[in-house]
């Protein structure tokens, strides 16, 4: 039984030096939560290789004259479903570099689908109204997660070793909206982090 026991503890103890999770708590300059901010891990840096799937939908619909949800993160390459969801008709674009594309007007239940190739952000509007605005955060790795409502974004099974941690919002004041969190290495067990960002004043769309 010793033994057992002993063979227990090992695999349990090697278990966790190959996978932690990272719990990254994002708040603005006056301390309150941030939503929809986006934290990326990339082991050793670099992208993950082979195909990323994420478990929620690709999709951003136009309900209520808004794109839902404000932020959507995507793997490069993806597919990102547009349902509208609307009585009216919209006509959905994005000028974002390596991701533009322009859904000309289509109405309710009406579907488009776009492919998103390039790692970054695309920015999308509607000719129509000005004021909806929404953001797909397209990344390179595996291992990314918005922050919900109280400003806590949660990655499992993040790798032991060195690591890039990021955290984007569109209205970061930042060079390209990111800030690189200080946390360069992850052991097995689980890593919490918490980061303050100076947000700037959300810019309607024209």
């Amino acid at each position: 039984m010793k033994l057992i026991a002993a063979l227990l503890m090992v695999a349990l103890m090697s278990g966790s030096a190959l996978a932690g999770s990272l719990t990254v708590t994002v708040r603005g300059a006056d301390g309150k939560p941030v939503p929809d901010a986006v934290v990326t891990v990339n082991p050793d840096g670099q992208p993950t290789r082979g195909p990323i799937k994420f478990p929620w939908p690709y999709r951003v619909q136009q309900q209520n004259i808004q794109f839902s949800p404000f932020v959507l993160i995507v793997s490069a390459g993806a597919e990102v479903t547009f349902p509208n969801l609307d009585k009216v008709r919209h006509h959905v674009y994005s000028f974002s570099a390596g991701n533009k594309f322009e859904l000309k007007l289509y109405g309710r239940e009406e579907n488009r689908t776009v492919k998103l190739p390039a790692v970054g952000v695309a920015a999308i509007g509607c000719n129509i109204h000005d004021r909806m605005i929404g953001f797909i955060k397209v990344v390179d790795t595996a291992y990314a997660a918005k922050s919900d409502a109280s400003g806590v974004a949660v990655i499992a099974d993040l790798p032991a070793g060195p690591v890039v941690v990021r955290v984007w919002h569109p209205y970061l004041r930042a060079p390209e909206n990111e800030k690189t969190l200080p946390l360069t290495s992850m052991g097995g067990a689980s890593a919490r982090e918490t980061v303050t960002i100076d947000l700037r004043a959300p810019t309607a769309h024209h």
